[in-house]
């Protein structure tokens, strides 16, 4: 992984979560960011953005993954079909910490419809800093993968 400063955050959304990933993308200008879309807010579908993302992640092409939708839902539920992502619905900030410190959770889904902007910042934020824990987690998360 990459110093704090050069993290590579692969960041996507479908159109719900459009708005909120140009304010996130601006908000991780600190960082190098890979934008895999929508770029608009036409109507789209939520797994054509969720898998870019979840591949750059899983391939180490990208430390971290940002995605938003409206629910947070789908776009997790996809980038989790990725053997190597371990992908988590954040609504409150200490629901990120928890999944990067127990889960070692390597992308955050972001619910636009549900958190305000500022509340997304600081979870990604959280996220992003927040180191595994390791230990009687790690034994746990080598369990997950098929």
């Amino acid at each position: 992984m990459s110093t704090a400063n050069q993290l590579k955050i692969a960041i996507g959304a479908d159109h719900a979560g459009f708005e909120y990933k140009e304010i996130l993308k601006e908000f991780l200008s600190n960082y190098e960011v890979v934008d895999f879309g929508t770029h608009s807010l036409d109507s789209v579908d939520y797994p054509d953005f969720a898998h870019p993302v979840a591949n750059a992640v899983e391939k180490g092409e990208a430390d971290f993954g940002v995605l938003v939708c409206g629910s947070a839902q789908g776009v997790a539920i996809t980038a989790n079909k990725h053997q190597g992502i371990r992908a988590a619905v954040s609504w409150l900030t200490e629901i990120a910490k928890l999944s990067r410190q127990h889960n070692n959770a390597n992308v955050i889904c972001i619910p636009a419809r549900f958190v305000s902007a500022d509340l997304a910042k600081e979870m990604v934020e959280t996220f992003l800093a927040t180191p595994f824990e390791g230990g009687r987690h790690a034994n746990r998360v080598n369990k997950i993968s098929c």
